[in-house]
């Protein structure tokens, strides 16, 4: 049997399975009457989706907050959420390995409605394969106006009746991520260094809107190893540039980039790829737009 048919029939007997059971390191929230029921992959997506569709609309954000999403695999309620939707928003390019999956064990007779958020956004393709993304597009703000607007089309579909306030909702936010832009333009347009190390490719995407080149420790997924000639690069890279910081994010351990930072006798930062937020986040009322304006405060700090 491949592993392609292992996992499809994993799929299936987890959809089974939900019907009278909830998983473990799943979302708590669950689906409701009388409302639009929108289930997301992760944390961008959620946002998004609650600014646009408001009152209208149950969001059911997949990872639970402080959970890195690059490993997240979907339990039994999950696909029961997910399932029972009236749309399904997942970011795409990659992201989520689960996915093409989970897709393709729905029924013929579902009516979920599915966006693939990243569709029509201006991706960048991974250096090692020219055929695959990057999937880290909503860290341009640019990317999030595309994506926004894709969720907004989907609520539309979904629920008509309400077709004016989602216009609404979305032209306030698309206002919002236009001015994020032009603050993030006009700031670090006076920065003179245009380099930073961080511990994440997960940044291309914002480097290349504005201008900036970045030296990472670990790979597109937080987790990977670096290699031995990874450090020894960086290490030059941080020489070479006489950088001051290396960005780290709060999601993954922070233990090699404070040792490497050391090594480098630098200071750290961080640098939020906004995969997810942490609980005391949430809390706090942190949001997309807050968190990438505390991420262009370090930035205008680190490149001076």
């Amino acid at each position: 049997m491949t592993r392609h048919a292992k996992r499809f029939i994993y799929i299936a007997l987890l959809m089974i399975a939900a019907c009278c059971i909830a998983g473990c390191g799943s979302s708590k929230a669950g689906l409701v009457e009388g409302k639009v029921n929108v289930v997301t992959s992760f944390y961008p997506l959620y946002d998004f989706t609650k600014q646009i569709g408001g009152d209208y609309v149950n969001v059911i954000n997949l990872v639970p907050a402080g959970v890195e999403p690059h490993d997240w695999s979907p339990k039994s309620r999950d696909i029961k959420n997910m399932s029972g939707a009236q749309v399904f928003v997942y970011q795409g390019a990659g992201f989520e390995g689960w996915v093409e999956d989970f897709l393709g064990s729905l029924s013929s007779k579902s009516t979920v409605r599915v966006v693939e958020a990243s569709q029509g956004a201006n991706l960048i393709t991974t250096d090692e394969n020219k055929k695959e993304f990057d999937p880290h597009a909503w860290l341009s703000p640019l990317n999030a106006q595309k994506m926004a607007y894709n969720i907004k089309a989907a609520l539309i579909e979904a629920d008509p009746a309400h077709k004016d306030a989602y216009e609404q909702n979305y032209q306030k936010y698309n206002a919002k991520l236009t001015e994020l832009d032009a603050r993030y333009k006009q700031e670090l347009a006076k920065t003179t260094k245009k380099e930073i190390a961080v511990s994440h490719h997960a940044f291309a995407y914002l480097c290349r809107d504005y201008g900036l080149t970045q030296m990472s420790i670990m790979g597109l997924s937080p987790d990977a190893e670096p290699t031995a000639q990874d450090l020894k690069q960086i290490n030059a890279f941080i020489r070479d540039h006489q950088l001051k910081y290396i960005f780290f994010e709060e999601l993954v351990s922070d233990k090699l980039a404070k040792t490497l930072a050391k090594d480098a006798k630098v200071d750290t930062l961080v640098l939020n790829p906004l995969e997810g937020l942490t609980e005391e986040q949430i809390e706090a009322g942190e949001d997309y737009i807050s968190i990438m304006d505390k991420n262009l405060k370090n930035l205008v700090l680190a490149l001076q």
